[in-house]
């Protein structure tokens, strides 16, 4: 007998899967061509963080105004997801060292 969940499942992960890479796929064709010099990443966004860029931030330091000022939210989250995969990755270690006391504690009672 078929199970109509399990092929439930796995059509609508062929389908998520499929409608992904068909988004990424149209994302990617929308790009400009990479390292031509008339491209909006190469002109616009390079020209005002140059010249611009110590008047709008305060600082004197191109890199330091640009990861503080313009991209400021962008770091934050970066940290955030940082800090919250090393909180999960240490409770993941402990509760399997947690786990393997309580192993070790049973099998000591089991041979008194």
């Amino acid at each position: 007998m078929i199970n109509i969940r399990r092929i439930l499942f796995y059509g609508m992960s062929v389908t998520l899967v499929a409608l992904i890479s068909f988004m990424l796929m149209l994302a990617v064709t929308e790009m400009p061509v990479y390292g031509k010099l008339d491209n909006p990443t190469n002109n616009i966004v390079y020209e005002r963080y140059v010249t611009k860029g110590v008047e709008e931030s305060g600082g004197t330091n191109l890199v330091a105004n640009i990861l503080l000022d313009y991209r400021g939210y962008d770091t934050l989250m970066e940290s955030t997801v940082l800090f919250a995969t090393v909180i999960a990755i240490m409770l993941v270690w402990g509760t399997r060292s947690v786990a393997k006391e309580e192993e070790q504690e049973e099998n000591t009672e089991e041979h008194n």
